[in-house]
């Protein structure tokens, strides 16, 4: 009975003690950012994909006791607006929201279950800079724009992320500059298209998977034109190699 109350009592004071521990002492007072040594001009604020949960590295954020940090965890510039807000689980990001310095969004990203997320990026002028659609840690579907809301680039891979269905990009008035989208589904082939800047056909052909590269290589007929549409090439190709 003795060695119960002992017990029991140990007990009660070890959980006094644990739970008069102050869990906002483990967060660290967070380092205050400099603008222009955090935020690219091209790609932005990119320093917390690494956390990322869905995607696959070691990069775990610790509080200064070094735990993983838990809950809602707040970034700032060194004018103290804040350049980040995010939701950890162990250490890693489910959900976040980045800051631009005159305070609107660059990226949010968010899962939407343990397979699936997406994350949005902008301009400093709130205009949407990028949609991307991640299945585990690969690119199922991402749509880049100019800032004039023009679609720059799009790309988009089998729901698994098993095989691309298709890999576009535009000029900035629209017109397409390449394409490249399945055409055979069984045998992986697709089809290859190079335009000229007033947005006529420059050069197609099909392409398709070669493994022994690791790449996409010509196979059959390809033809090349003039700026006004006139075939100024014909040529045949196998495994990438040209044949009569």
């Amino acid at each position: 009975m003795k060695y119960f109350f002992f017990s029991f009592t140990l007990l009660l004071i070890l959980n006094q003690t644990f739970s008069q521990t102050s869990f906002a002492s483990q967060i660290p007072i967070s380092e205050k950012y400099d603008p222009n040594k955090v935020v690219d001009d091209v790609y932005g604020i990119r320093m917390y994909d690494k956390l990322i949960a869905v995607f696959e590295n070691d990069t775990i954020r610790k509080n200064k006791k070094g735990y993983k940090e838990e809950g809602e965890i707040e970034d700032y510039y060194k004018n103290d607006k804040p350049i980040h807000k995010g939701l950890y689980v162990e250490g890693k990001l489910r959900a976040f929201k980045n800051f631009y310095p005159n305070s609107t969004v660059e990226r949010s990203f968010k899962m939407i279950d343990l397979k699936k997320s997406e994350m949005t990026e902008y301009y400093p002028s709130g205009n949407v800079k990028s949609e991307i659609k991640y299945f585990e840690s690969y690119t199922i579907k991402q749509l880049d724009y100019y800032e004039n809301g023009k679609i720059s680039y799009e790309e988009e891979s089998s729901k698994t992320g098993d095989y691309l269905i298709k890999r576009n990009s535009f000029k900035e008035d629209g017109k397409p500059s390449i394409t490249f989208e399945l055409i055979d589904k069984k045998k992986k082939m697709y089809q290859h298209k190079e335009y000229y800047e007033n947005g006529t056909v420059k050069e197609e052909g099909s392409m398709n998977y070669f493994s022994e590269l690791g790449d996409f290589v010509k196979e059959g007929s390809w033809i090349s034109y003039s700026v006004n549409g006139q075939i100024t090439k014909k040529q045949n190709f196998h495994e990438g190699n040209e044949v009569d």
